[in-house]
């Protein structure tokens, strides 16, 4: 061991009236907050999943991520390319994986997820899991509604689960109507 202390770099992205506090280690994206919620969210997350890590503000180091969200948020991508490390128990990782699957612009139940991925009877495991999503957007968590269609929780809060979910419904309408629009 060198007892090199691991760094986790931050920035914030802001567009239109919603403001994200994004984070990354040296393999990847860990981390967008919720929009309107303060550092201190944040530095809750890197504590309890990176209790080692110090934290050093970089805009420079996070802005191929917030390129690839500044366009999925203006409707031109649909899907991130850039290299994340979600830490999480094996369980929430096969979780988050399912919710990577659902397609842009549709939903899926809770229910729909737990049998997706063999575990049926888990829901509320399931739910717990995409309530610990750390990735909120390029994990799809807002995808997922509940059984009967209504908006359930969600962390990044429901007027934001709307405003994505509206993103990819509109997105979708538009590139069936003209197949040169593209995403």
């Amino acid at each position: 061991m060198t007892g090199i202390q691991p760094v986790i770099y931050w920035s914030i992205i802001e567009h239109g009236q919603w403001k994200l506090y994004l984070a990354k280690t040296e393999k990847g994206l860990c981390y967008i907050g919720s929009p309107g919620k303060s550092f201190e969210e944040l530095t809750a997350y890197l504590q309890k999943r990176f209790p080692s890590a110090s934290l050093e503000k970089n805009d420079r180091l996070l802005e191929g991520y917030k390129q690839e969200l500044t366009a999925y948020l203006e409707g031109s991508q649909q899907t991130f390319s850039l290299p994340v490390d979600v830490q999480g128990t094996p369980f929430q990782q096969q979780t988050w994986r399912a919710l990577k699957e659902i397609p842009y612009g549709q939903t899926f139940s809770y229910s729909n997820i737990a049998e997706h991925i063999g575990r049926p009877s888990a829901v509320r495991a399931v739910a717990t899991a995409i309530g610990a999503n750390p990735l909120l957007i390029t994990v799809p968590c807002h995808r997922v509604i509940g059984k009967n269609g209504t908006m359930t929780g969600y962390r990044g809060g429901l007027d934001f689960k709307r405003f994505l979910l509206d993103l990819e419904t509109q997105n979708l309408k538009k590139s069936r109507e003209n197949p040169h629009f593209s995403n």
